[in-house]
């Protein structure tokens, strides 16, 4: 755990993960009456006791927490919310719980994916399937779900949403709510324009693209729907960003214009390997990913994403798709 204050009011407690992306960014925020917390961190034994120490460096009772907000739920920012909210829980009723506030669309996928996990690990293994896994890898690459799946237990018992466009007032600031598709279908990020202080979760990251994927029961046109968020973020006057992993941002519109150009350039790439043959999914992805030196774990990302930048092209009128089962692409 490391606890860094990164403006006033407002503390980035640091936890680790057991991935090759090891960390995680959660924020606590003192909101002066109490205490809110943004993304809570996967759900281990290191993940627990570094809210613990934070706790207890910045002498934040149970009583003391507001509310845990999950801006998205991927199991490294919503792992953790439930156990949060037993922690808060201590010497309330039931219903003074603080609650997890997410967007209406993330509540949603929670409950499809964490809640039902056995059925979302079928859905992920027909739709490695479709992307052109035999059989037996497709299950092994799902089931690899089960890992972080485990880690979100015990879920939260108390969720609300949080609405775009509204006001919310934290860190004794106001922040405007903002939500954008693309890494995942409702996100949340939080804009303070009197401090020109974003929030950007994992939309908007340094020195690492946000993954951008296809996922079973997601939106369509996911890479679609994230540049088009990006044409509209990059007005944002921002100072600072502060986003779920590695280092603040403090060139927002640069940061913008690169990963735009990272796009462009990929799906270049993947327009390429279609052109010299690749069909499938899976052949794309090894020719844009070199996916056969991937883990599992890395493995679903890839191909997913390599999905994302099929989808736009397709949408782009760039190149078709056939096949009732595995999707072949021209």
């Amino acid at each position: 755990m490391t606890l860094t204050q990164v403006a006033p009011h407002i503390y980035q407690n640091t936890l680790p993960l057991p991935f090759a992306l090891d960390h995680i960014h959660c924020y606590l925020l003192d909101d002066g009456d109490g205490w809110t917390i943004i993304d809570a961190g996967l759900n281990t034994n290191h993940g627990r006791v570094g809210w613990q120490e934070a706790f207890d460096t910045l002498h934040i009772a149970p009583a003391d927490l507001k509310r845990i907000i999950v801006t998205h739920t991927h199991p490294d920012h919503y792992g953790l919310a439930g156990w949060l909210q037993r922690w808060g829980q201590a010497d309330r009723p039931d219903d003074e719980a603080p609650p997890v506030l997410m967007s209406t669309r993330e509540i949603e996928l929670a409950d499809s994916i964490w809640g039902n996990l056995d059925d979302q690990i079928r859905q992920m293994s027909r739709h490695l399937f479709y992307c052109g896994l035999d059989e037996e890898l497709a299950d092994d690459v799902a089931n690899n779900t089960r890992f972080v799946g485990t880690r979100t237990r015990p879920l939260p018992h108390t969720v609300a949403p949080l609405l775009p466009g509204d006001n919310i007032e934290m860190a004794q600031r106001t922040f405007e709510i903002l939500s954008y598709a693309g890494h995942s279908d409702g996100q949340l990020m939080f804009y303070s324009s009197a401090d020109k202080l974003l929030l950007s979760a994992d939309h908007v990251l340094m020195h690492i693209t946000p993954n951008i994927s296809r996922w079973p029961g997601g939106w369509d046109n996911p890479l679609g729907r994230y540049l088009a968020s990006l044409d509209v973020l990059e007005s944002l006057d921002v100072a600072l960003a502060l986003p779920g992993h590695k280092w603040p941002i403090e060139d927002w519109h640069g940061r913008v214009q690169e990963l735009k150009a990272h796009h462009a350039e990929r799906l270049g790439i993947t327009n390429t390997a279609v052109s010299q043959g690749d069909r499938t999914v899976a052949e794309i992805a090894k020719t844009v990913f070199r996916l056969e030196h991937l883990t599992i774990h890395e493995a679903r990302f890839a191909l997913t994403e390599t999905l994302a930048h099929l989808d736009y092209l397709v949408a782009q009128g760039e190149l078709q798709v056939s096949g009732d089962e595995v999707w072949q692409y021209t």
